[in-house]
């Protein structure tokens, strides 16, 4: 009966540390950002609890900024599981940036121009969809291109993607400065037309500028983690991700599950865009992004590559992102200590043996496996 009794406890215990265990670091490493940004906000000449206060009341503090804050992750979510899911294959997707860009443009051209090329006024039931679609098969396509290099030719993802960046960005500009430019007489900025009402995600709540991407981002994130614990595709993808000679020994096809990954990862980052333009800007103009692509690494990062860790991870950094103008406002610093903490979050998540080292934590290292990324 002793022994029972004692086992109980142990299960349990451990039950807990292997729930929890993973998700330790990272929240040290946040706790620690957050320490070292107090103290470079004390250097700027601001107060810190005064700076951190606001960016509480300005992510939380009132219906409008709990909207804001939700705003901002939405973009956040798609792109963060977009650079998660890439990580589950063993893939280093640094091209959500273009991707995205690339979703927005092709989601803005059949918001304006499909109703005037059909002759007819879509229902929104239908147009809405066939936007946003648009936009997650174009970035789906962007990403699949260096994943058929990668399997093809055995190029580097993290260098292709890069570059396919700047040919997807390059692109963009020129197509906003040209062919899908507004062609209004008033319009002296690169931008599409506004998009057909039609093909406006509309707010969920009167008042607020909340719409219904941010419900899509968690039905999304739900769908990304079953689809990759409990559907044959998503075991095919870890296991390349994890092992790919044992997985080609297992009789599985390398090439084609990389493929596949790299354009579900591009999708999800093209989804981001279609939705913003969609639900926010009603148009593709550049410099729309804010840069979402390259904080989804960091988020990735932050939520262990795991697509249920990326949420929180995204809600966080919205809250910093949405939260920073108010504690501008209060403390007089500049906004871009925002930037230098969430740039210390990823670098106490990747170098995660200081943060173990500096609270003395035992236990083995955890990696994100991304061995095809580097190998």
């Amino acid at each position: 009966m002793a022994v029972t009794e004692g086992a109980e406890p142990n299960a349990l215990r451990d039950r807990v540390r292997k729930l929890l265990g993973p998700w330790v670091v990272p929240a040290l490493a946040v706790v620690t950002a957050l320490i070292l940004g107090a103290g470079l906000i004390a250097l700027a000449g601001g107060d810190p609890l005064s700076a951190y206060a606001g960016m509480l009341e300005g992510s939380l503090g009132s219906v409008n900024a709990v909207a804001e804050t939700l705003l901002w992750a939405t973009p956040y979510i798609f792109t963060g599981l977009s650079v998660s899911l890439a990580f589950q294959g063993g893939l280093f997707n640094i091209g959500a940036e273009g991707q995205l860009a690339l979703g927005a443009t092709a989601g803005a051209l059949v918001g304006y121009a499909l109703p005037h090329l059909l002759g007819v006024n879509l229902p929104a039931v239908v147009h809405v969809p066939l936007t946003i679609l648009t936009g997650g098969v174009a970035g789906g396509l962007w990403g699949a291109l260096p994943g058929w290099l990668k399997a093809r030719t055995g190029a580097h993802e993290v260098i292709s993607t890069i570059m396919l960046n700047y040919v997807a960005l390059n692109a963009v500009t020129f197509l906003l400065n040209g062919p899908m430019k507004d062609p209004s007489p008033e319009n002296v900025i690169a931008r599409t037309p506004l998009i057909a009402d039609s093909a406006q995600l509309s707010p969920i709540f009167s008042g607020v500028r909340l719409h219904w991407g941010f419900p899509l981002a968690l039905l999304v994130t739900a769908l990304v983690t079953w689809m990759l614990r409990r559907t044959t595709l998503g075991f095919e993808i870890r296991t390349v991700g994890a092992n790919p000679e044992a997985a080609k020994y297992a009789g599985m096809h390398v090439s084609r599950t990389i493929v596949v990954s790299m354009a579900l990862s591009g999708a999800l980052a093209g989804l981001a865009g279609a939705i913003e333009e969609s639900a926010l800007n009603h148009r593709h103009e550049l410099g729309f992004s804010q840069g979402y692509g390259f904080d989804a690494i960091a988020i990735a990062l932050l939520g262990k590559a795991r697509p249920e860790g990326v949420l929180p991870a995204a809600l966080l950094f919205a809250m910093m992102r949405s939260g920073a103008p108010r504690m501008q406002f209060l403390t007089q610093i500049p906004v871009d200590v925002i930037s230098v903490i969430q740039a210390l979050i990823l670098l106490f998540v990747a170098a995660d043996v200081m943060v173990r080292r500096l609270y003395r934590l035992k236990g083995e290292r955890e990696r994100v496996v991304i061995t095809r990324g580097w190998g």
